[in-house]
């Protein structure tokens, strides 16, 4: 069954600006939205292996050490907190969208070592996803789902902001909201690891 929190932390975190979403939108200023749609498949292939993998390794360690899943978890939610605080200083700062040309296989690769994947894999998709089929199917099909329109939202924030058309969508205002978002689905990540312990 996919959870709000699920839900939730999935957009929130692909929302948030990172290596693969700053080739997005820098396709789009280059080349519009047009164009640029050929690198999502890139994007969904390199995120649908990364997680996977990650996934997969972790929960097979996890027989060894089982206090490294709940350890990684807690790890993540300050990973979290720290994107946060990140994203609220740096929101005044101009992302540097001046990116050679993007090809299909740059952003593959740029999303396959995104450490985003890990974060995913080890704390927001539900541990019982690596033992049963039907929840793995469910859960990456949701994940799978939600990054075509969010990557499709990073090409079109290229576009809008050389455009300056949409005063209130701008970098301060995205990075912000996304920071408060990720501050409140960060603490019951935290509180469900501690209590693993």
């Amino acid at each position: 069954m996919v959870t709000f929190l699920f839900f939730g932390l999935i957009i929130t975190i692909l929302l948030t600006p990172g290596p693969t979403n700053t080739l997005l939108a820098s396709s789009g200023i280059q080349i519009g939205i047009k164009r640029s749609l050929k690198l999502i498949p890139s994007e969904v292939l390199g995120y649908f292996i990364a997680i996977t993998a990650w996934g997969f390794l972790l929960e097979s360690v996890s027989h060894y050490i089982p206090w490294l899943p709940p350890l990684i978890k807690l790890l993540s939610a300050a990973f979290i907190i720290y994107l946060a605080i990140k994203l609220w200083i740096t929101s005044t700062k101009q992302i540097d969208l001046n990116q050679p040309l993007i090809t299909s296989k740059a952003l593959f690769f740029a999303t396959l070592l995104n450490p985003k994947a890990l974060l995913f894999a080890s704390a927001i998709f539900p541990p019982t996803v690596w033992l049963n089929l039907h929840e793995y199917i469910i859960h990456m099909g949701t994940f799978l789902a939600l990054i075509t329109p969010i990557a499709f939202l990073w090409i079109a924030f290229g576009t809008v902001l050389i455009s300056n058309k949409i005063a209130w969508l701008n970098q301060r205002n995205l990075q912000r909201t996304a920071s408060c978002i990720l501050t409140f689905f960060a603490m019951p990540l935290a509180f469900s690891a501690i209590t693993s312990f």
